[in-house]
């Protein structure tokens, strides 16, 4: 795609080639050789390159080599909701003074991107952060464990190409050893092939090794409001960049402190994405997602004597087997069970929405087309 050149004629091949090369301020946002290679053809209109480190209402700051500048989307804000900007992502920017305001005309194309449902009946996406490296999904310890939401989360992250870490968050809570390990071995038998790290950001415990994990690439906290995401966010950063309120003696719940993404340099290595609590965590098109959260499961299915088998009576089935043995809690199937129908649901209702899209479409242009031949016969009789 090219853009008008009028804005950046003015500019010299000095300034398009000092452009594209490298700066401590994008090595530092997570620049590298192949996001170098994707920009070039920007690089050649004289765009800058830089990392979108916050949206809000059409607009977004953005980490560029000269310093962060604020830039509009009105260029880049396609009717997919997927598709527009995103903290994470990789922008093309006007250089200064080329245009007041300075406009995002391009996002690189994403090498990994979470996604959930939204809470409307439209069955759209929407889109949480870009070009993410690791998933840390944050869970209370001050309330009653959730299972369910766990495997959840797990889902969302692994589908969007991350590697998924949990965190049980709160861990000076449990007063009782014996009690903790219970709840660490609970949470590492929902989520297989997932580090399991119990934290506290009162005491320090577990951050060093959190440090370690998020040290390389970008890292997206997810969890519930009150799960202690931001004060987890100011513990790794070494500073309060985050506002932190205390959750509900109640239920333990925190007020939505955090209300925009915002993407932090870690001091360590490594970029941080905080966002704000998700109240819904809706399945996108996540078949592969779930598969991997339920990976034992889908490893005995393979072993049922049908490959249709619904894992309910059939003879020869390796699940119900595993059932029956306890190597496999009922909790689990139905969990892998409900999530596996959530998101077939959502996957019809989006193909049922774009085949009356595509059907609106061809009734418009039928429209249109009837229209024009119309005033072509009209023109002629006259």
């Amino acid at each position: 795609m090219s853009f008008p050149r009028s804005p950046l004629s003015s500019f010299s091949t000095s300034f398009r080639t000092s452009a594209s090369a490298p700066s401590s301020v994008l090595d530092a946002h997570g620049w590298d050789s192949g996001w170098a290679e994707s920009f070039a053809p920007y690089a050649a209109q004289g765009l800058v390159p830089g990392r979108v480190v916050r949206v809000d209402r059409g607009q977004c700051d953005v980490a560029t080599a000269d310093g962060t500048v604020r830039a509009d989307t009105a260029f880049v804000t396609p009717h997919d909701p997927l598709r527009v900007v995103c903290t994470g992502d990789w922008a093309a920017v006007d250089p200064e003074g080329a245009s007041d305001p300075r406009y995002v005309r391009a996002c690189l194309p994403r090498r990994t991107a979470f996604a959930r449902s939204t809470s409307s009946k439209r069955s759209e996406g929407q889109i949480l952060a870009a070009n993410v490296d690791h998933a840390v999904i944050t869970v209370s310890l001050a309330v009653e464990l959730d299972l369910g939401r766990i495997e959840r989360f797990l889902a969302l992250a692994w589908e969007s190409g991350a590697q998924p870490t949990v965190v049980l968050s709160k861990a000076d809570l449990v007063g009782d050893p014996v009690v903790l390990s219970h709840l660490v071995e609970d949470v590492r038998a929902a989520a297989p092939g997932v580090e399991v790290l119990p934290l506290s950001s009162a005491t320090g415990e577990g951050i060093e090794v959190l440090s370690a994990v998020v040290s390389g690439g970008t890292t997206v906290l997810l969890g519930v409001s009150g799960a202690g995401k931001s004060t987890l966010a100011n513990a790794l950063v070494g500073e309060d960049v985050m506002t932190v309120q205390a959750a509900r003696d109640v239920d333990g719940k925190g007020r939505h402190t955090t209300t925009t993404r915002n993407l932090f340099v870690l001091p360590g290595g490594g970029v941080l994405i905080d966002t704000p609590g998700l109240r819904g965590v809706g399945l996108w098109d996540a078949e592969a997602g779930v598969g991997q959260t339920f990976a034992e499961i889908e490893e005995l299915a393979a072993e049922c004597r049908f490959h249709d088998c619904s894992h309910a009576s059939e003879p020869g089935c390796a699940v119900a087997a595993a059932l029956d043995d306890g190597t496999l809690s009922v909790r689990r199937l139905e969990s892998y069970r409900k999530l596996l129908r959530e998101n077939q649901r959502l996957v019809a209702k989006t193909d049922a929405r774009m085949r009356h899209e595509i059907r609106k479409d061809w009734k418009r242009k039928g429209a249109e087309g009837r229209a024009a031949l119309a005033l072509k016969r009209e023109g002629r009789l006259r």
